[in-house]
């Protein structure tokens, strides 16, 4: 996360929609914005442990099937380990597993098989050795266990700082998932995810490249895309059924897209038979919604308002779709808030009927 602030003209322009044409980002030209709607948070977690710094990053959601009201929150301090929560916002276990940066989680079927929820962050606790670190969680008792790290990228690569992390569905045989690894530079290193004698190992694929700094990413499995975004620049997406994806420019930086750099979080999840995708527009503390195949811009809202403090510097955020209770009887989305003064940072939970509602979605 890189802070922002915004200037005079572009206030007056949100409230007045003057100053149309004045704020430009990354060198990219006027951005065309579309006007938010505010959305107020539901829930808010407790504030990590890592006081006065940026900490709070990426959330993860697991949604409990047998009992929806039960699923969890996962969500990283990025100066010291893993937190899972509660939807009340409470916490209900803490790993001290060192500078995990972004998490993602997915169900996995293990070879002998068994399933299990299986848990796994980028871990930049070495700045130039980066590492993928593995967890079990444990949905009845919320709790998680450690599975060591794993190093992901070839023999004599250069070093390299982990940053970005997500996941996807196998894309081939004896697979458990794929996982995705940003590194800061642009990078972006896939490896296979393969259960090799009763232990979860990442076994290097390939690389794709991205010009400058680069940290969310996120896979849509129904057309086996990933996307990763650029900050400065904009959203890419590359084709997984391709030997060697190429870059394909999804939406950029000041391009119609409304999105301000930085572009930070990316979440996707399939609603009405196509796939959402949902991007953190860091620079003006929006959230913008797109449709993941036609890349049409679908609406634009930022968290604030209500009983509980708004967001602001998102960087991660998370979508899940599906009944998680009553009181998110659709789906659930939780984003990062990089100020929640006077407090830590901490991660805020709306439901996906009040999004959707309120941009009049489908």
């Amino acid at each position: 996360m890189r802070a922002r602030t915004l200037n005079a003209c572009f206030v007056l322009a949100l409230s007045l929609g003057g100053c149309a044409n004045a704020l430009s980002s990354g060198g990219s030209g006027a951005v065309s914005l579309w006007p938010a709607v505010d959305i107020p948070a539901q829930v808010e977690t407790a504030p990590v442990g890592t006081a006065r710094a940026d900490a709070a990053d990426d959330p993860a959601i697991w949604r409990n099937a047998a009992d929806p009201a039960a699923s969890l929150i996962l969500g990283t301090d990025k100066k010291a380990g893993l937190y899972v929560y509660g939807l009340d916002g409470q916490v209900r276990d803490f790993v001290a597993a060192g500078a995990l940066n972004n998490v993602d989680l997915r169900e996995i079927r293990r070879a002998d098989g068994s399933t299990m929820v299986l848990v796994a962050a980028s871990d930049r606790t070495d700045r130039a050795n980066p590492r993928v670190a593995m967890f079990a969680l444990d949905g009845a008792r919320a709790k998680l266990t450690a599975l060591g790290t794993q190093p992901f990228l070839p023999s004599g690569h250069a070093p390299a700082e982990a940053y970005g992390f997500c996941m996807g569905g196998p894309l081939g045989a004896d697979e458990l998932a794929r996982a995705y690894v940003v590194l800061k530079d642009g990078e972006v290193a896939e490896s296979r995810l393969i259960d090799r004698a009763g232990t979860i190992v990442a076994e290097y694929v390939r690389s794709m490249k991205l010009a400058t700094q680069s940290e969310g990413c996120v896979v849509d499995d129904q057309a086996r895309h990933l996307f990763v975004a650029e900050e400065d620049v904009g959203i890419w997406r590359f084709d997984l059924n391709e030997a060697q994806p190429q870059t394909q420019s999804f939406a950029r930086v000041g391009e119609e897209s409304s999105l301000v750099a930085d572009v930070e979080g990316l979440a996707a999840a399939r609603a009405n038979g196509r796939t959402i995708l949902v991007a953190s527009s860091q620079g003006e503390n929006a959230y913008v919604v797109f449709d993941a195949g036609s890349g049409a811009r679908l609406g634009r809202f930022r968290i604030a308002g209500g009983s509980i403090d708004g967001t602001s510097d998102t960087d991660g955020i998370e979508l899940a779709l599906g009944d998680f209770g009553p009181q998110w009887p659709e789906g659930l989305f939780v984003a990062q808030d990089g100020n929640n003064a006077p407090e830590a940072q901490n991660f805020k939970l709306l439901s996906w009927q009040a999004i959707r509602t309120a941009l009049e979605l489908e």
